[in-house]
């Protein structure tokens, strides 16, 4: 088993190889992937892979985002301390408390409601108060704590959904993966009053975005008519 320091020197040796070699600036995005302990969020058989350059599976059809992907749409985000973020898709954890160590309160939506509750108390455990969870349909957003400085979907979708554009917040962010099911294109948009400005970041693969403004739930069989 490795111990905490030869786990905080690969995840030094992340950011640099991985992270700032690619391109990633903002200091205070950099600091939090090297303070965040990548590795608690995997499960324990598979924590030697936490700082390799991919994607990991966490469980229930899910995974733990590549640390570059997880970094690149943080930055897009250009959070500022006070920010109130709305992340799509709980998962592991991980995405949100790299969030939660940049903002000042994030609100984070898991459809599976065994990830949304180991989620939140490993955040706990690790000290993070600033966030809160709940199980729902992400594609939905979370109305009652609306509008949002940013918002992020940790999932590929076929497009923006309507809810999460109607719950951005003037001059707020979004960072959405968009396309099929099986590759998409990272975007950007700015809300600026009822128009919003898109950049189209690079390509990328997600799991789908399941929700009633997403794809469908193929994993369960659709009622006999």
């Amino acid at each position: 088993m490795e111990t905490e320091s030869a786990y905080e020197a690969e995840r030094f040796e992340m950011v640099e190889r991985q992270i700032v070699a690619r391109g990633v600036r903002d200091p205070r995005v950099l600091e939090a992937m090297r303070k965040i302990p990548r590795h608690l969020f995997l499960p324990e058989a598979k924590r030697d892979l936490a700082y390799r350059d991919r994607a990991v599976e966490i469980g229930q059809g899910q995974t733990i985002s590549q640390p570059y992907m997880v970094a690149l749409m943080t930055e897009l985000l250009t959070l500022q301390s006070t920010d109130r973020v709305l992340e799509i898709g709980t998962g592991s954890g991980y995405q949100c408390a790299i969030l939660a160590e940049l903002a000042g309160t994030v609100y984070t939506v898991e459809r599976i409601p065994e990830l949304a509750a180991a989620a939140e108390t490993l955040l706990q455990r690790l000290g993070i108060g600033n966030v809160h969870v709940c199980v729902g349909d992400g594609t939905l957003g979370w109305p009652e704590a609306a509008p949002y400085d940013a918002i992020i979907v940790t999932a590929g979708a076929p497009h923006i959904p309507e809810a999460l554009r109607a719950q951005l917040a003037d001059g707020g962010r979004l960072v959405c993966p968009t396309g099929s099911s099986t590759v998409q294109d990272l975007l950007r948009l700015v809300r600026r009053g009822d128009a919003f400005e898109t950049v189209t970041s690079t390509r990328c693969t997600f799991v789908p975005l399941i929700g009633a403004d997403g794809w469908e739930d193929r994993s369960t069989p659709s009622p006999s008519t």
